[in-house]
């Protein structure tokens, strides 16, 4: 049984997007583990790229059999179920818990401007201020993606997951991405690990 929470982002496809994020996570490691191997570096870099963009393909594929919309944000496709979006991060390349969870430094501006402009308020409704950005700056980054959509909320869909033993963990919920990167969950839950068959 799907939880409230997801039920009041993702209506009736609260259930059937539940069990497919975990099966396309695996489908999405197998394809990584499989470039790690074919690419023979010692540097993880080939299964992090290829995680991720086959993470996103994955759950936009699950949009569409969802008969629900697959929005393109700079070049990358996000799965928009019920106005809400799936925003995929792989936050440790080792299990660790959730509150450990940090977005890097040379994280793309696109993806700070996503969470920062479709993630939750925090409650009272105030953004602390960088130090370091100008007002512009500031209002620039809080601003939403028309391409996404001005009034679709983002989800925010966190994992870790290694070459050699898959994904380890899944959690989704509302993240609200503080000034020095780390994140603030109004509200998360686990997902249950799917079994993973590598390629």
């Amino acid at each position: 049984m799907p939880s409230d929470w997801a039920v009041e982002r993702f209506g009736q496809h609260a259930g059937g997007l539940a069990a497919a994020v975990p099966v396309q996570l695996a489908r999405a490691h197998a394809r990584a583990h499989a470039v790690h191997l074919m690419a023979r570096l010692k540097k993880r870099s080939p299964y992090g790229a290829t995680l991720a963009e086959a993470v996103r393909e994955n759950l936009a594929d699950t949009a569409r059999e969802l008969e629900e919309a697959v929005r393109d944000v700079r070049g990358y496709e996000y799965a928009v179920i019920n106005d809400h979006a799936l925003f995929p991060f792989k936050y440790a390349d080792r299990p660790r818990p959730l509150d450990r969870a940090r977005l890097a430094s040379d994280a793309s501006p696109t993806r700070r401007r996503m969470l920062l402009g479709h993630g939750p308020q925090l409650p009272e409704g105030l953004f602390p201020l960088d130090d370091d950005l100008t007002t512009e700056e500031y209002e620039e980054l809080h601003e939403t993606f028309e391409a996404l959509g001005t009034s679709t909320k983002l989800v925010c869909l966190f994992f870790t997951a290694d070459p050699e033993n898959g994904i380890h963990a899944i959690h989704w919920g509302d993240a609200h991405l503080e000034p020095d990167r780390t994140f603030t969950w109004l509200y998360s839950e686990q997902l249950r690990v799917a079994p993973q068959a590598l390629e």
